[in-house]
């Protein structure tokens, strides 16, 4: 009997075991489902081209090798390695190797510094700006050594270049150019691109240093649009915008939608069921359907109220943006919900202690709703975030007010018409996606207790 229970534990055990290898083998392909596109575009928002096709995982920037070789390279011309500058009064030697079929005479690579325009933002205003092919020079070509196989003779050339000029530059790119049907072989660094059937070879730059090759895209999206009137990076401005008006919205929503909810769940009044159900069925109502009359109220100044403190108008303004949205129905009956599964107990022991109803919310009840509050975080911060409707109508000029998602379309026009420079849109948009998730990250424990509390009632 002993020997049958023991067998009968052991597949108890096994089948437990094959049924939780299962969940997780379900919970590991659906993150992947959800998280892979991300982690794909986060990859090929390195890549200087992102559209490639057929599409791969694998980029340049992100092998080891070219590390290295952007590390030395940026260590020659007086750098750290990690942040490249190619300053005055230095030199980079830097090894190329081609490979020159039989029937094509050896000969050395035509070398020289492109007139490189930063994109369409920034680069194309400065007309004044100091190009490195004005001021750096290339040295001399040198072959280095040869060698033979099947294919053809393998031919290394050391290619010196210098900066005689008193100026520093932060990008220095470089062409290579060979005859016809010779092969690039090997260089410390990839080149970005290959040009006209693989007879150039093309860097963006040479100095860069690890962390700029690396976020070559990134360092593109703060550096190359810039405001006219202020001069300071648009991108960074507009982070800056979506932070403010984010958690001016968050305070704002905890505030009143902790206060009704409360106020739904715990006070009795006349009308509380039928105010109850007016923040039910505003939940059923999408925002398209009452734009023009809150696009109205706030042109309006709220019914002109806002005229006695001297402001005719809140269109074009965070402060109108926010008014706009401040308390959403769904917030009102998360907090409700929660407080409704509060004991009464806690209330009724304050109030024979003397406490008021005040007292009572902001001291005892609100401490306790920290999981409903988490949650309710997560959720206005997100949507505060990636709200793109209501900015795009309420803030037109200028576009230093622009939050980051209407700041974002802006590059289809700067980067994607025309020019299918897809890069920094790509970067952009996976910067606009890491507040959020590191925002899900700590709030995590507080978001699934607060929408698991928030569905009971006590």
């Amino acid at each position: 009997m002993n020997d049958t229970a023991d067998e009968i534990n052991k597949k108890i055990k096994r089948k437990r075991w094959r049924n939780v290898f299962a969940v997780y083998i379900i919970l590991l392909l659906f993150s992947m489902l959800f998280i892979g596109p991300f982690l794909f575009g986060m990859i090929s928002s390195l890549k200087d081209n992102p559209t490639e096709w057929p599409p791969s995982l694998s980029a340049e920037q992100l092998k080891l090798t070219n590390w290295v070789g952007a590390y030395n390279l940026a260590k020659q011309v007086g750098n750290s390695g990690f942040f490249g500058k190619f300053k005055s009064g230095e030199k980079l030697s830097m090894n190329v190797s081609y490979l020159f079929p039989e029937n094509i005479e050896i000969q050395f690579p035509e070398v020289n510094i492109p007139k490189n325009i930063a994109g369409s933002g920034r680069g194309a205003l400065e007309i004044d700006q100091k190009f490195a092919t004005n001021y750096i020079e290339i040295g001399e070509i040198n072959e280095i050594n040869r060698k033979t196989t099947e294919d053809g003779t393998i031919v290394k050339f050391q290619i010196i270049v210098s900066n005689p000029s008193e100026y520093d530059f932060d990008k220095v790119p470089l062409n290579i150019k060979v005859p016809y049907k010779v092969k690039y072989i090997k260089s410390p660094l990839e080149p970005n691109r290959e040009e006209r059937l693989g007879m150039v070879q093309s860097w963006n730059n040479i100095s860069a240093g690890v962390m700029p090759y690396i976020f070559h895209n990134y360092s593109r999206v703060f550096n190359e649009n810039y405001s006219r009137t202020t001069g300071r990076s648009l991108f960074l401005t507009w982070i800056i915008n979506s932070f403010i008006i984010s958690i001016a919205k968050v305070i704002t929503t905890i505030l009143f939608a902790s206060m009704a909810g409360y106020a739904l769940a715990r006070l009795k009044f006349k009308g509380k069921k039928f105010i109850f159900f007016l923040v039910l069925f505003s939940m059923m109502i999408p925002i398209q359907v009452t734009f023009i009359s809150n696009y109205l109220v706030l042109k309006d100044g709220i019914f002109g109220l806002t005229k006695l403190f001297g402001i005719n108008t809140l269109l074009n303004t965070f402060t109108g943006l926010v008014v706009s949205s401040m308390v959403a129905g769904s917030s009102v009956f998360i907090m409700k919900q929660f407080f409704e599964g509060l004991p009464k107990s806690l209330e009724e022991s304050a109030r024979i202690d003397g406490a008021s109803t005040y007292v009572i919310f902001f001291k005892i009840m609100l401490p306790l709703a920290k999981p409903a509050l988490g949650a309710l975080t997560v959720l206005t911060f997100q949507g505060a975030w990636n709200d793109f409707f209501r900015p795009l109508v309420y803030i037109t000029s200028p576009m230093d007010k622009f939050p980051l998602t209407v700041g974002l379309l802006s590059f289809k026009q700067t980067y994607g018409a025309g020019g299918f420079d897809w890069g920094p849109i790509l970067s952009g948009a996976i910067i606009s996606a890491i507040p959020i998730i590191i925002l899900f990250v700590v709030f995590q424990q507080y978001f699934v207790e607060g929408i698991s509390f928030s569905g009971m009632k006590g």
